[in-house]
C-alpha cells in the first residue's frame, strides 16, 4: 500500500475478471535464464479485484485471501484458480483505527497467517500522505468474516517518527522467534520483534532498519525464509496510478533475519540495493505489494496489478529457484 493513500473507487478494485492463459509450468526448475521480458500472470477467474493481497492455505486445502477495503475484505478460493467475495474481517467496523484514519473504514495491507491453532491478521490504519499511522493485530479460529477479535496496538508511528508503521508483515525465524516487518517510504523498512504469546511487540524492543532507498519508493516488505536464506521481497517506485503505476517487485537475502540483506549483485539493501523479481509489461501494469505462499507445487508470489483500464487485479506466478538460490517468476 502506498504512502499515498489509494483513492481507489470500489468499483475499479472489484471489477473485472482476469482471462489469461495459465503459465507454462512444465520443466520450469532451476534452469531459468533471467530475461528482460516476464510471464503474464497465471489465470485466476471470478471475484479476483484486489489491492495489496496476503494470503494463506488452509487445512482443508483452500486459500483465504485478506486485502485493502473496508473493515480488510476477503476472498476464497477452493483451487488457487477460482476466487469468491467471503465478505470482510470487520463488519462492524473498526473504531480503535478511526484516530488513525480519519474515520474512514477503510484499512490497508494485511498480513494473515496462521500459527498456533488460530488466523493471525495485522493491518494497516492511516491517511493520505502521512506517517501518523498504526498497525494493529486481529485473531481468529476460522478466519472468516466477523470472527475477528480486536488484540491491539502493535506500533504506530508519527510525523516525528522517519518510518511510517504500515504494510506488515509477520516473519518466525528458524528459532520459532517472531518478528514485523513493515515500512513505506521514508526511510525505507523496519523490523520490531514480537512476543509470540501475544503477536504484540515485545515490551522495550527497538526499531532494525533492514532495507531503503535514501527516501527514495520503497515498501510492502515480505520476508520468507527458504534453505540458509532469509529473502526480503519489497516493492519499489509507485502503486496506486491504475496504468501509469510504475511497482515493481524486487528482492535481496540475508542469512540472518535481521540483516543485513544485499542483492544478486551484493548491493546492501539498506543501500538501495535490490533484484528485479517482476515488473510491468505489455498490459500488466504495476505489480506489487507481494506475498510468497509454499504451496504443494511450489513457491507461489501473489501480487495486484493494474490493467490498461486501470482496475487492480490478483496476479499469480509460480517462482523458481536458480543454481544460486535467486528467485524468478515462471
Amino acid at each position: 500500500m502506498s504512502h499515498v493513500r489509494i483513492s481507489l473507487a470500489l468499483a475499479s478494485l472489484l471489477g473485472g475478471v482476469l482471462l489469461t492463459a495459465p503459465n507454462a509450468f512444465a520443466g520450469a526448475e532451476a534452469s531459468w535464464t533471467a530475461t528482460a521480458s516476464y510471464p503474464n500472470p497465471g489465470r485466476v477467474t471470478g471475484d479476483v479485484g484486489v489491492h495489496d493481497p496476503s494470503v494463506v492455505k488452509r487445512s482443508d486445502g483452500s486459500y483465504l485471501v485478506a486485502h485493502t477495503g473496508d473493515g480488510i475484505a476477503l476472498k476464497t478460493s477452493p483451487d488457487r484458480i477460482a476466487f469468491r467475495n467471503a465478505g470482510v474481517a470487520f463488519p462492524g467496523g473498526t473504531p480503535w483505527a478511526n484516530t488513525y484514519t480519519g474515520n474512514s473504514r477503510t484499512l490497508w495491507a494485511p498480513d494473515v497467517s496462521f500459527h498456533n491453532g488460530q488466523y493471525y491478521l495485522y493491518y494497516a490504519a492511516s491517511t493520505f500522505d502521512s506517517n501518523r499511522s498504526a498497525i494493529f493485530l486481529a485473531t481468529s479460529a476460522s478466519g472468516n468474516s466477523g470472527t475477528w477479535t480486536h488484540r491491539g496496538l502493535v506500533i504506530e508511528s508519527r510525523a516525528s517518527d522517519n518510518f511510517n508503521a504500515i504494510d506488515p508483515n509477520l516473519v518466525v525465524d528458524g528459532q520459532g522467534r517472531w518478528w514485523l516487518a513493515f515500512g513505506s517510504f521514508w526511510s525505507g523498512i523496519k523490523m520490531i520483534p514480537l512476543d509470540p504469546a501475544t503477536g504484540l511487540r515485545q515490551s522495550g524492543s527497538g526499531v532494525t532498519a533492514v532495507a531503503g532507498r535514501n527516501g527514495g519508493a520503497i515498501e510492502a516488505p515480505f520476508i520468507v525464509k527458504r534453505g540458509q536464506y532469509y529473502y526480503q521481497y519489497v516493492s519499489f517506485d509507485y502503486c496506486c496510478r491504475g496504468a501509469r503505476s510504475t511497482y515493481r517487485i524486487m528482492v535481496g537475502r540475508s542469512t540472518t533475519i535481521t540483516g543485513p540483506y544485499a542483492d544478486r549483485s551484493g548491493v546492501p539493501m539498506n543501500s538501495g540495493g535490490g533484484t528485479e523479481v517482476l515488473a510491468g509489461h505489455g498490459s500488466i501494469h504495476g505489480p506489487g505489494h507481494e506475498a510468497v505462499l509454499a504451496d504443494t507445487d511450489g513457491d507461489v508470489l501473489f501480487y495486484h496489478y493494474y490493467t490498461d483500464s486501470g482496475a487492480s487485479l490478483l496476479g499469480t506466478n509460480r517462482l523458481a529457484y536458480d543454481a544460486s538460490g535467486w528467485p524468478a517468476v515462471l
